[in-house]
């Protein structure tokens, strides 16, 4: 995101999609849920490639400025990135921590000065984006399940993340909910939780 406006239009096409999902008027769903998923999605998006990459001994380069994507709705956002061995040495020994500095820290503050949501429930996005890329990468290769748990276990010492009372696995469960919920009907509310959810 190039701009408060082009953040804010992402944040109100996903307000429109969970409307449309929900057979409800884009009123309907508050901001800061829209805004929630939002953010929830491009920080997936921004962090499953160096939790990967760091399971299998390789190293990206995912700074803000070398980063390119498509701006669509409905799956992963279309990411382009520069080909491995273009990174920086003060880039440090993996990049991880650096894209919770530089990308993650400043999409975040984006995100709640643009509508009233708690950093609580943002930085449990990013823990929960983080927990679900490494859990994507040990259901398919258990043989990296070790490296990139220790990579997860690693971002997770980061002081953005010390709300996080739970260690990155399989059972992890986050602090703060996404507020997905909200969408669902009050008879369906029981269901309409994630599966990392503290509400769960």
């Amino acid at each position: 995101m190039d701009s408060p406006g082009s953040l804010r239009i992402r944040v109100e096409a996903v307000r429109a999609a969970l409307a449309e999902r929900a057979g409800r008027p884009a009123r309907q769903i508050e901001l800061r849920v829209a805004a929630s998923v939002a953010h929830l999605g491009l920080v997936a998006r921004l962090l499953a490639p160096p939790v990967a990459a760091a399971a299998t001994g390789h190293r990206l380069d995912l700074r803000l400025s070398e980063l390119w994507w498509q701006d669509t709705l409905g799956g992963p956002v279309p990411l382009s990135i520069p080909a491995p061995g273009s990174l920086p040495q003060s880039y440090g020994q993996w990049e991880g921590p650096t894209v919770l500095e530089e990308v993650v820290a400043p999409l975040t503050a984006a995100i709640a000065g643009l509508v009233p949501i708690s950093g609580r429930v943002l930085w449990g996005n990013v823990a929960s984006a983080i927990n679900g890329a490494a859990g994507q990468v040990a259901t398919r290769q258990p043989d990296l399940a070790g490296p990139v748990w220790a990579a997860a276990a690693d971002l997770f010492a980061s002081p953005w993340l010390s709300h996080a009372t739970q260690p990155p696995g399989a059972g992890f469960r986050r602090s703060s909910c996404c507020l997905i919920y909200k969408i669902a009907s009050e008879r369906a509310r029981a269901r309409g939780v994630c599966g990392d959810c503290v509400l769960r």
